[in-house]
């Protein structure tokens, strides 16, 4: 079901919340020997559900009463363990919980696990995790997709309707296409980053995975605003909720020279969903977007560079993994050689690297002024279109261990979903077509602040029946 009938059904007293996440952790239990979603379970979650069950009785409507969620592990919860995927992090157990998360919680959701990732979020396949890799329920000899695999295998599977993920280059939407559900990515500072183990701070968010644009909607819409805890968080953005399906007759870009560069497959699924679109009434704008022809280097210095710096605060002094060593910078050094995975090295002596004395202004700086023209690229486009259209992906989900030796086949993955990050903008990944069996998904990009009007675009989509959907 969907977590809106979920919670429709405990308001109206049709099922108890206490039901609905039993049948919950015994899909689990069933489903996740297989696909290795999560990487650990709150023992808590019946208890917090008999409470949403009091709650509802003393009178309360909760907009999410009784529905189940499963969280990324890089996401705080009071009293569970948050990992970030990683070995470095295995005993940490934060005394707070996220914004994004306690406020769920207070519509009525029930946290029942923490879902794996790629290393604190570096990757593109789940396959980077300490706990394993996930498999894509779709296809377990494939990847989910990365780094929040493990939440939209869970939603993927059915073993929650709804999931929060986190996205600093695209990993909400490209493991929602390689899955075949929709994943969400607000505008920068839309919903707080407070509980957020940090990747890259200019480029992290947190968003919703889930089965239908309205799922997405209502989380966004209860996720989103002003956080004292959080700097950079901005005002709710308008017309998040209740949702309004837009009309057919918009105009949406694309552009047909980013698109040359996936995969067969891929480029045919994503030409069908165009031809849909436009039998429906939609008017479909082709666009030069040269500078987001670079966002990929772009992206991988500035989030490689800001890693190098938010990780140095794992060196075995404060809290998480230590290793003694002769001395404290022998403890450091054998605390980030065994605590780390191969890949966060690899990002991290990358980002040391650009950012290094002599290097700086040749590499980061240099993207930095890139970062701009892209993000004056996408406002000068939403000029003349109310939103954009490209592949989530240029390719359907691999195969596993494909791309482990090969990382820039890896980056690669990112290759159309980077210039959302870079400018701030609002991204929806939506499950529009198949290639060879496998899911394939499509992006709407809006304007900054535009996410409800993205959220409507979508569910007008939805509603003409032009999303794929599992037979």
């Amino acid at each position: 079901m969907q977590a809106t009938a979920i919670a429709e059904a405990v308001n109206q007293g049709r099922t108890r919340a206490v039901e609905v996440v039993r049948a919950a952790l015994d899909r689990i239990e069933a489903e996740d020997k297989e696909i290795n979603a999560f990487i650990s379970l709150n023992p808590r979650a019946l208890d917090d559900a008999r409470a949403v069950d009091e709650r509802v009785q003393s009178g309360e409507t909760l907009p999410l009463a009784g529905v189940p969620l499963a969280v990324k592990d890089n996401l705080a919860v009071k009293g569970l363990a948050a990992t970030a995927g990683s070995r470095i992090l295995e005993n940490f157990e934060p005394p707070y919980t996220a914004t994004a998360v306690a406020r769920l919680v207070a519509a009525g959701a029930v946290v029942v696990g923490k879902t794996n990732l790629d290393e604190f979020g570096m990757g593109s396949s789940t396959e980077y995790s300490a706990y394993g890799p996930t498999k894509n329920p779709r296809d377990p000899s494939r990847v989910p997709g990365g780094s929040s695999g493990g939440s939209a295998a869970a939603v993927a599977a059915g073993m929650v309707p709804l999931a929060l993920g986190s996205d600093t280059g695209g990993s909400i939407r490209q493991p929602a296409a390689f899955t075949g559900v929709l994943g969400f990515k607000p505008t920068y500072g839309l919903v707080s980053r407070y509980g957020l183990i940090a990747y890259a701070s200019s480029l992290d968010t947190v968003g919703p995975l889930a089965g239908s644009v309205r799922d997405l909607a209502l989380a966004l819409a209860l996720m989103a605003g002003p956080d004292p805890l959080d700097a950079t968080s901005i005002q709710k953005a308008p017309g998040l909720w209740p949702l309004k399906p837009a009309p057919a007759g918009a105009k949406l870009g694309h552009a047909p020279a980013l698109v040359e560069r996936a995969d067969p497959g891929v480029r045919s699924a994503f030409a069908e969903f165009l031809k849909g679109l436009k039998d429906a009434g939609y008017e479909l704008v082709e666009l030069e977007l040269e500078p987001l022809m670079h966002a990929l280097p772009a992206y991988y210095l500035v989030a490689t560079s800001e890693a190098s710096s938010n990780l140095a605060r794992y060196d075995g002094t404060l809290y998480g993994r230590r290793v003694a060593g002769a001395d404290l910078v022998d403890t450091m050094k054998k605390t980030r050689a065994q605590g780390f995975g191969p890949e966060v090295k690899r990002r991290v002596l990358m980002g040391t690297f650009a950012l290094s004395s002599g290097y700086y202004e040749a590499y980061y700086e240099r993207a930095l002024r890139l970062r701009r023209k892209i993000a004056a690229a996408l406002a000068e486009a939403f000029r003349s279109v109310e939103a954009l259209l490209l592949p989530t992906a240029p390719t359907p989900a691999f195969k596993l261990g494909e791309r482990l030796e090969d990382p820039l086949s890896m980056y690669l993955s990112d290759l159309y979903t980077v210039a959302a990050n870079l400018a701030g903008i609002p991204a929806l990944s939506l499950p529009v077509g198949t290639a060879g069996g496998l899911p394939v998904g499509a992006q709407l990009l809006g304007p900054a602040l535009a996410d409800g009007r993205l959220l409507g675009l979508a569910a007008g989509i939805e509603e003409r029946g032009l999303l794929w959907r599992p037979g």
